[in-house]
């Protein structure tokens, strides 16, 4: 199954996107994951330049079946930020019909954020499992950095969205956050048997794009405070 594993982690700005500024800033993962032999596969995230991923999949042999979108922030999913209003999974819907995953938490802020119909959308609890040719892909739900963020575990790799980097944590002080529930989550994550990678949703720690989970828990500060009360004071709790 390793073998047919299709998974490819983009860097927005470098490997699309080219020339944007934001793009470039912002420093967002995307990934693609698929099936080699079916050829099906789905982009998490894909914000900024929707011809230029589905552009990536065609050179690939790989066809889109689907997106899944790890929180609803526009550098993400699309929509409007700071001014600008950002390419995102309507663009991709413009081009190919496919189903949007989302947390059923998520979904109406994925919505209104984006512009997508209800229609568009497939709500998802937690520990779901979307298959992309014969390859699960399991929905784990994580808040704290929203109310319906999730990360995704395919085979040994963590996409993490903005729920951990590898070093650090996503912000809790927007709207929806919650120091408390992004506690939890991160424990979780670390709980998760035989040492998956991390590939984070931000490229924040230059040279590593990806870690050992073993590797994140000894080096990163979120990880290093010894229970609950003391990282809640750190964190804003």
């Amino acid at each position: 199954m390793v073998d047919r594993l299709y998974f490819r982690q983009l860097l927005s700005g470098r490997d699309f996107a080219v020339g944007d500024p934001i793009a470039q800033q912002m420093v967002n993962f995307c990934y693609v994951i698929g099936d080699r032999e079916t050829g099906e596969a789905v982009i998490v995230d894909p914000a900024y330049a929707a011809d230029d991923l589905l552009g990536i999949l065609e050179a690939d042999g790989m066809r889109l079946v689907g997106m899944l979108a790890t929180h609803h922030h526009p550098d993400h999913v699309g929509g409007s930020m700071m001014g600008f209003s950002l390419a995102g999974i309507q663009d991709v819907l413009a081009k190919v019909q496919a189903p949007v995953h989302v947390h059923k938490n998520e979904a109406e802020f994925v919505r209104r954020v984006t512009g997508v119909s209800e229609t568009d959308l497939v709500s998802h609890d937690h520990d779901d499992t979307v298959d992309v040719g014969a390859i699960p892909i399991r929905l784990l739900h994580t808040p704290g950095h929203t109310p319906g963020s999730q990360c995704f575990l395919v085979a040994d790799r963590l996409v993490a969205g903005d729920t951990l980097f590898l070093d650090g944590c996503g912000r809790t002080d927007f709207p929806g956050g919650s120091p408390a529930e992004m506690y939890e989550s991160l424990q979780r994550l670390a709980a998760l048997p035989d040492n998956p990678v991390v590939y984070p949703g931000h490229f924040y720690s230059p040279p590593l794009s990806n870690a050992p989970m073993a590797d994140v828990t000894a080096t990163n500060i979120v990880y290093r405070l010894r229970d609950r009360a003391q990282w809640l004071r750190a964190f804003g709790g």
